[in-house]
């Protein structure tokens, strides 16, 4: 991954109009040269990604073998250029390309201007701008959006009823940053070109060779990204709202595990099943996230943005044991050791005022492929999390607050030990939202192991039963407002209509040395 350097500021206006103007979006066909397109072209949207107070990643695809340019100002006429930096867009990652911006200003508006060069004849191509803002310094007040599940069901692009609007309706929120919870793709899922609903009118999708079958191969997996960016209101969104992005089941197939998940294709040399090497491949090469430590392809990573927040992204996926194993001994793992580890530490180091868990999963709702099972004591997944929660009482941690999504309905859960069969751990907030693009389900159970309340939940009805197609309207995101002054979070949780359907300001509570706790234990 490439490096850019940059440094100061801008004012913000009327991005929207200029980067409309800006955003005619080359086809999405294979790469190919004729004289009406000597021009290379960007084959999709740009993004950004993973910014924090001095750093961001950008990526684009290019539509052939190209040199992609990046140059960097504060100012939206680019009169003055504060750095750049060029990386290669290569056939072996479909032709995309990432670049990691480091020293940049804190607290800053960012743009970006992406251009792609033919390597093979040099010819300059057409130029995209995008948008991010650093995080910033004290005082300053943050929000941010999160919500996941796109395309899923068989529920694609519908140009005729508005596609994507859920990414429409999240860009007039102009948040400063977006976490994807997860199944940025349905692998497993095939678009069909027809799909009936329940009043008897049809959806008609927008259809690829790629979405046509499930995904096996490394080129259906990378089809499944290339099919999202389709859609105008997706590639507008990430053109100007950086992404912290994580992944769920959807992106290799329903359910996975690292040791039961394989196909006819085998296994690599180190034992990682193909399907699952492949989509995790096709993930890197799409999302705008950097290369972390000395572990190729790991996702977990803790994202700092200014004293206010810490942002910590897990992996509930890669670690996890097999769904269907019920074992004699009532262990089991859904973060693995290292990452449990880590977690631990890294919760215990933040100065942030708040501390977000960005989980693929929640932690209480009753599902056999997640943590809860059913009601009672702590057994197999939940004894990683009774073991998590219970360090962060005895580390005297506050102000944690979990999102997530994945099952498609939005919630509001407060867990309360008072309440629950395991009662070693502070009270704390979890909210649930999505999809934002695929079929809506109804509430599920919640188990009592740590005592989740439903402080507010809404999906289907019985009556209107499960996979509610996206054009019914019951589409999910949530927004987080922290105030620069006070310290006081709001979570709405939001419909595709952008209307307010619930809302809760938690007030931070001062933090409490270790050496207190361990007084008072």
């Amino acid at each position: 991954m490439a490096t850019l350097r940059a440094a100061r500021a801008w004012t913000r206006r009327q991005f929207l109009v200029r980067s409309a103007s800006s955003l005619a979006i080359a086809s999405l066909a294979k790469p190919h040269i004729s004289r009406a397109a000597d021009r290379p072209h960007i084959a999709g949207g740009i993004q950004s990604g993973d910014v924090s107070d001095d750093s961001a990643v950008i990526w684009a695809r290019a539509d052939r073998p190209a040199r992609m340019h990046a140059e960097c100002s504060t100012v939206e006429s680019f009169k003055t250029i504060i750095a750049s930096a060029s990386g290669d867009a290569l056939p072996d990652a479909d032709f995309t390309s990432k670049l990691l911006l480091n020293d940049l200003p804190r607290g800053q508006d960012i743009f970006y201007r992406v251009r792609l060069d033919d390597i093979a004849t040099g010819l300059a191509g057409e130029s995209r701008v995008g948008h991010f803002r650093t995080a910033p310094a004290a005082g300053q007040s943050i929000s941010f959006l999160w919500s996941g599940d796109t395309a899923g069901q068989g529920w694609g692009i519908d140009v005729s009823r508005g596609g994507y609007r859920s990414y429409r309706t999240m860009l007039d929120n102009r948040p400063d940053f977006f976490i994807h919870s997860g199944d940025h793709i349905y692998a497993d899922c095939t678009i069909p070109a027809v799909q009936k609903l329940p009043n008897g009118e049809m959806w008609r999708n927008l259809v690829t060779e790629e979405k046509s079958e499930v995904a096996h191969s490394l080129a259906q997996f990378r089809g499944n990204y290339r099919y999202n960016h389709l859609d105008e209101h997706f590639r507008a969104f990430h053109a100007e709202v950086p992404m912290f992005a994580q992944w769920d089941d959807h992106e290799v197939t329903n359910d996975w595990s690292p040791i039961g998940s394989y196909d006819e294709a085998g296994y690599e040399d180190d034992g990682t099943p193909r399907l699952v090497a492949r989509a995790r491949r096709a993930f890197f090469d799409y999302m705008p996230i950097r290369d972390i430590g000395a572990r190729k392809g790991r996702i977990y990573r803790k994202i700092g943005y200014g004293p206010l927040l810490d942002v910590f992204m897990i992996d509930m996926r890669s670690y996890r044991d097999e769904s269907w194993n019920k074992g004699d001994d009532h262990r089991g793992w859904i973060l693995g050791a290292d990452q449990l580890a880590w977690l631990k530490r890294e919760l215990a180091a933040s100065r942030a005022t708040w501390k977000v868990i960005a989980a693929d999963l929640p932690i209480g709702l009753i599902s056999l492929d997640a943590v809860a099972l059913s009601d009672g004591p702590p057994d197999r997944r939940e004894h990683e999390i009774a073991d998590l929660l219970s360090s962060i009482k005895r580390a005297g941690i506050r102000n944690i607050v979990w999102f997530t999504a994945d099952m498609h309905y939005t919630a509001a859960h407060y867990y309360d030990p008072n309440k629950a069969q395991f009662q070693d751990f502070d009270p704390f907030w979890e909210f649930v939202s999505g999809p934002l693009h695929a079929g809506t389900w109804g509430p599920g159970k919640l188990d009592d192991t740590f005592g989740p309340v439903a402080m507010y939940q809404h999906g289907c009805s019985p009556a209107q039963g499960d996979n509610l197609a996206p054009c019914f309207g019951l589409q999910f995101f949530g927004r987080v407002d922290i105030d620069g002054r006070s310290g006081v979070m709001t979570v709405t949780l939001k419909d595709v209509d952008n209307r307010d359907l619930w809302s809760v300001d938690i007030v931070p509570q001062p933090q409490v040395h270790p050496a207190v706790v361990a007084q008072h234990s």
